[in-house]
């Protein structure tokens, strides 16, 4: 007989029976599973299989089936609802199992996994934005979509505003429902993806890489698991305790009573001396919650650091995905593809024309373009802005070359234009999205452009067609531009999250 399993079986059946009122269903039929379950291993009767086994064959029966198979599993988390029914992190931690077994490549998986739950919580928002609420009212409880949900995660939504977007991704009864109320309620596309971004590439990483580690420390985890199953008992009492806590604060009546018994408790004289340490950190603690987010994130600026965030986060995955591809493999996915669909089309005039248009991402031209936009934001006094996009600039440069010399990446053969240097990254798509961020500031400053984005459209379609001549004219491979641009992106993220602190801070300080 084992006494581990059975401790955790009673305590767990404990829990079941006291929160049974507020647990679903299927959350109960699960438990009362899990308890005979353990009730059973614990008895001796059986022995579970060799679980490592087990997932090693599954990992190689999938092989790389295991990207589309969480790729979609991550759609349709939010997407379709799935998420209600069949918890998304479950897949995702099998995932990142499978690649630490060396079947298929995290970085990649990561890259899938975050573009898919991204798309499906957009299909969720368009959702929301054309059949509304009244929909989930009618129909949301033949996927477990009750009202009661339904209000507790409208009462997030308004507790959090724009972050509940980022938070809900991490609450799973939030996370299935919140894009698709977002759309119903009428949010922005512009104010909901930046939130969204962050927060699926936030969730996905970690899962992932928990999977992944696991996977990595098994035979430890299994020993830790044989020597001490106990632990599961005390997890389980552990969770109770701080679910009740966090519940019995959120009442102003309990949180008042709370501070006053501590307070008591605190002028004992034998705790007197603790007094200093933690009568301030219970005052801090007892801070509204809201206060360090608006701090992080002062007056309107949350939206616009989020969004710039979100850029820095793609950017830089962007380039050191590729770049640790490259310590494996010549060719990345998508580089002969592109050479490929290049040669069907080439054609005279077109190559001409790539030829003209290649020089629009070359470090002469943008530095000059750069030089002009600095002197009409110097005119305004709009010394922070310009120092953020020429910091942008140089710091790019410094990047690229840096990484030039790091990877060594060959250039490749047949190339249309005279070229120098390594391959990765690409110094013209890397310079060609500063016209993005000249495109953004002035929209910013200059009135006649505040309103309109055409200018930053413009921008961007200018940036593409540099990054797609370099492939054209055989300058680059795709993953060059492709790292060019989000390395660049980045570096240009931070410089204007900077920007944006620093005026804030100067704005701030000459009213007081």
């Amino acid at each position: 007989m084992k006494t581990g399993p059975i401790v955790a079986a009673v305590l767990l059946a404990v829990f079941l029976v006291l929160r049974r009122r507020k647990l679903e269903p299927t959350l109960l039929i699960g438990g009362a599973i899990f308890v005979v379950g353990l009730l059973v291993y614990g008895s001796g009767l059986v022995q579970f299989p060799d679980v490592k086994k087990l997932v090693e064959d599954a990992g190689n029966k999938l092989g790389k089936w295991t990207y589309l198979v969480v790729g979609v599993m991550a759609f349709f988390e939010t997407g379709a609802f799935v998420g209600l029914i069949a918890p998304g992190e479950t897949f995702l931690i099998f995932g990142g199992v499978v690649a630490g077994q060396g079947t298929i490549s995290l970085v990649a998986l990561i890259g899938i996994v975050w573009a898919c739950a991204v798309l499906g919580d957009l299909a969720s928002f368009y959702a929301g934005r054309r059949l509304g609420r009244a929909f989930l009212v009618k129909h949301g409880p033949k996927v477990s979509i009750t009202e009661e949900r339904l209000r507790s995660v409208e009462a997030f939504f308004d507790r959090h505003g724009g972050k509940a977007i980022f938070l809900g991704r991490f609450v799973g009864v939030v996370r299935a429902v919140n894009p698709f109320l977002a759309g119903s309620s009428g949010m922005p596309l512009r104010r909901f993806l930046p939130y969204d971004v962050v927060g699926a590439g936030a969730w996905a990483t970690m899962l992932l890489v928990l999977g992944y580690v696991f996977w990595q420390s098994f035979d430890r985890v299994l020993h830790y698991a044989q020597q001490g199953t106990l632990a599961l008992g005390t997890t389980i009492v552990v969770l109770v305790v701080v679910i009740w806590l966090v519940r019995h604060l959120r009442v102003e009546e309990n949180r008042h009573r709370t501070a006053a018994w501590i307070d008591e408790q605190l002028e004992r004289p034998v705790l007197r001396p603790l007094a200093v340490v933690v009568r301030p950190l219970w005052r801090w603690s007892r801070r509204p919650r809201q206060f360090f987010w608006n701090r992080v994130t002062p007056g309107d600026l949350g939206l616009e650091l989020t969004t710039l965030l979100a850029f820095v986060a793609v950017g830089s995955f962007v380039f050191a995905a590729d770049a640790i591809t490259l310590n494996t493999q010549d060719l990345i996915t998508g580089d002969r593809m592109a050479f490929d669909w290049a040669s069907k089309i080439r054609a005279g005039w077109l190559d001409s024309v790539a030829k003209a248009l290649t020089h629009l991402g070359s470090l002469a031209v943008v530095g000059a373009a750069m030089v002009m936009a600095d002197l009409i934001l110097l005119a305004r006094r709009r010394v922070i802005e310009a120092a953020a996009l020429t910091s942008g600039l140089v710091l790019t440069w410094a990047a690229v070359h840096i990484a030039k010399a790091a990877i060594d990446r060959p250039r490749p053969s047949g190339s249309l234009v005279d070229t120098a240097g390594q391959a990765y990254p690409s110094g013209h798509a890397a310079y060609a999205i500063a016209w993005i961020a000249i495109a953004v500031v002035l929209s910013r400053t200059v009135p006649g452009l505040a309103r309109t984005t055409v200018v930053v459209v413009a921008a961007t379609a200018l940036a593409v067609l540099v990054g797609l001549t370099r492939i054209y004219l055989r300058a680059h491979y795709l993953s060059d531009v492709m790292a060019g641009a989000g390395l660049a992106a980045a570096i240009f993220g931070v410089c204007g999250m900077i920007g944006l602190f620093v005026a804030y801070v100067r704005h701030n300080g000459a009213r007081a």
